[in-house]
This record gives C-alpha cells, structure tokens and sequence, in this order.
C-alpha cells in the first residue's frame, strides 16, 4: 500500500518545500485522492520544470510541468513517442493492448481517421437533441431537497448512455461500459480491482462482449454509423488482432466516459467551492460558452500523458536519455503562472477560455473535444433551467490514482429555481 496521506493541505505545502527536490515522487496516487498535489507542482515549476523521479513504484521518470515545455513535447512525436503507452506503468509483455492514442504515425494518423466521422460536425449536430433529451429525462427524476450522489445519479449516467449510443450498445447493458472503464484505469490501491489477474478477467469479458457486437455488424452489407461498424468497415481496422481491438475498444470507452463524467462531477464542485462564480452564471446563463473551457481547465480529468524518447534530447536545460519515460503533467501545465492569468483562480469569464491542456496538442489532440464540451454545455443549459443551486453537501470521494483525475462520490441536494 501507499504510504499515509497528508492530512491536510497546509501539511502537504510543507511536505512538498521540506522534502529534497530528487525526493519528490508526484506519481503517488494518494495525492490526488487527497486533492494534495497542488503544491508539489507548484515547487517543480519553480525550482525542477523538467524533473527526475529516480526511484517510483513504476520506475525512473521525467516530469514535465510548466505549459509551453509540455506543448514542446505533445507537437514533436519524433522525439517523443506514444509507444507502447500513455501511462507510467509499462505494459506486462502478455498482456499489451495496441490502442491508436499508443501509435505514432502513420498507423496512429489511419485508425484515427476510421472514428473521427463520430464527431464530425453534422454528427454533432444530430447528436445534440439526444444528449438534451437525456439530460433532462435525467435531471427530472432527481430527488428535489433529498442527498444523492451527482457523480452516480448524473454525471456516470449521462455519460454512459451517450456512450453506449455511439457504440449502439445494448441499453440494458450500459452500466458495463462504466465499470470497463473503471477497471481499465484502476491504481491496483484504488479498491476497485485487487490484482491484475482480475483486471485481466474483466477486460476479456469486456472483449467477448464487442467481439460478439463485431461480429454481428462485420457483414453488414449497409454499415451503420456507431463506432463498432465504423471499425469494422475500415481497411485501417478491419483486421486488427484481437488485443489491438480490445486496446482501442478501451480507448473509446474511457476516452468518451471517464473524462467528461469527472468534469460534470468537478463544475459542481467547483461552482460551490466559488460561490461568486455560481452567482455570475446564475445572472448571465450565457457564460456557460466559456464557463466549460474553465471547468475542463479546472478539472484536468486525466492528469497526465506519458511520452517514450525516441532518442537522447535535451529539455529545459536536462538531458533525457533514449528510452527514458516523459510525463507531461497537463494538472501542472493547467496552473502554470508563467503561461496563464492567475490559474489557480475558477473564472467562469475568462478572456482566453480555450487556453489549457487538458484535451493535449498536436496529433493526439482529443478527438472528442467537442463532444465534450457539447454534453457540458447542454447539462448546464438544463440545469439552469430547472435548479436554483445544486449543493454541494458534503466531502468529495476522489479515486485513488494520478491519472483520473476522477470523483466517486460527490453528495448534494438540489434546491429549485
């Protein structure tokens, strides 16, 4: 297990500035559950932006923190490599699973293509009366002055059933597609699988259920336009292995889950930790345009994306090996002084909202960016239109792990407009 958190956060600032600066391990998933991490970030930026961790439970690694040296590595895929994963854990050599957020062109840049059609703009367009519709089936059944929690009532459910409307997976079913996710990205600390041998059970479950889907829609003489179909129906992905299928099934169900379920979780919160704020939107709905940009900055749902270096290189004045493991820290780069007007501020206004990390640059730039701010958008729309104030009541629950940046619990009561 990990070692005991901080208790509070004055105790973590002076854990952070006491402790020696090669000590500084920010890979440690109690941080983040303890929402405890910010000041040793702050510390790197200052005094370490290119930082080496020598000794972690994953291994040696670079830490990348300030804005503009993290841009540097996201757009230069020639040095920096996607392969053979995007998190700090290297894979186990049985069980890898290729996913295309894990390639490097040119086969990265074709089975990008196969699923880019699923947010294209007309798409979008299409999609836009479903999730609004949803939304408000959702937001009407909820308790009205009774304590519930947002993340399972709202933010897990609205997610999952936009997913599984982009696989056109089966309704009653869905909830799988949330758990697939969990399991998928779980700190084996987290409580939510105890070993990989378990992970690995509910990971093959999971490709059994697509295969099937696959195989059903494979045929199919007039492809429909879910993601599976559009998978099937490619040159670039029709004859993927099976761990290649299940790598970049995993991809789509956390890249569309997992991420905007914790910003729905994280705008609550934060509205409520910036009461002025909430007030604001409540006068001028129309801030929600740039109030979602805020909350994806402010929220940074994944808070990290690994690099491999493809060749010895220097950054911020280190020299980085061949080889060696590159962490961008987006949660870092997010509140970056030097690169963006007081961040460490929620300001549902801001002059360049769009300024932030959290969907990453250059090639592997979110590619569903857009859809998510549009479910953002549209569940702020609505609930404005039926609530006052969603509360915030009690403590978050946040997961243990230092890439989701994820709530489990967020306990609230709902007062009507």
């Amino acid at each position: 297990m990990s070692n005991p958190s901080p208790k509070t956060v004055l105790d973590a600032r002076e854990e952070a500035y006491a402790m020696p600066l090669e000590k500084i391990d920010v890979s440690q998933g109690h941080l983040y559950q303890n929402d405890v991490h910010w000041p040793y970030f702050e510390r790197l930026r200052a005094e370490a932006p290119v930082h080496y961790c020598a000794d972690s439970e994953f291994g040696p690694y670079w830490s990348v923190t300030r804005y503009n040296d993290i841009v540097t590595v996201d757009t230069n895929h020639e040095i920096y490599s996607s392969e053979p994963t995007i998190t700090l854990r290297d894979p186990d050599e049985d069980f890898r699973l290729p996913m295309f957020i894990a390639m490097d062109p040119p086969k990265h840049d074709e089975q990008r293509k196969t699923v880019s059609p699923i947010v294209a703009p007309a798409n979008l367009a299409r999609l836009e009366g479903v999730i609004r519709e949803r939304a408000g089936e959702i937001l009407d059944a909820l308790p009205i002055g009774e304590t519930f929690n947002w993340v399972d009532k709202v933010s897990i459910e609205l997610t999952t059933q936009m997913l599984a409307t982009l696989f056109d997976f089966p309704w009653e079913d869905r909830r799988k597609l949330t758990r697939w996710s969990d399991v998928a990205t779980a700190d084996l600390n987290s409580g939510i699988v105890d070993s990989e041998e378990a992970r690995r059970a509910e990971l093959y479950e999971c490709a059994a259920y697509f295969t099937n889907l696959w195989n059903q829609r494979v045929n199919n003489p007039a492809p429909g336009s879910d993601l599976i179909s559009m998978l099937a129906h490619s040159d670039a992905t029709r004859n993927m292995p099976p761990m290649e299928f299940l790598g970049n099934v995993i991809l789509l169900i956390v890249g569309g889950n997992d991420t905007t379920r914790n910003s729905i979780s994280g705008g609550v919160l934060a509205l409520n930790q910036n009461p002025d704020q909430y007030q604001k939107l409540r006068e001028n709905p129309a801030l929600i345009e740039s109030m979602v940009p805020e909350i994806i900055r402010w929220q940074t749902p994944l808070s990290y994306m690994r690099r491999t270096a493809l060749q010895d290189t220097v950054l911020g004045g280190q020299n980085i090996k061949k080889g060696d493991k590159v962490l961008m820290w987006y949660v870092s780069g997010n509140r970056d002084e030097s690169a963006i007007e007081t961040p460490n501020a929620f300001i549902i206004d801001r002059a360049r909202p769009r300024q932030h990390l959290s969907f990453g640059f250059g090639i592997h730039r979110c590619v569903g960016n857009r859809l998510a701010e549009m479910q953002l958008r549209i569940v702020w729309e609505e609930i404005l239109k039926r609530f006052h104030k969603v509360e915030v009541v009690g403590e978050p629950e946040r997961v243990f792990s230092s890439f989701v940046r994820g709530y489990s619990a967020l306990p609230v009561r709902l007062h009507r407009a």
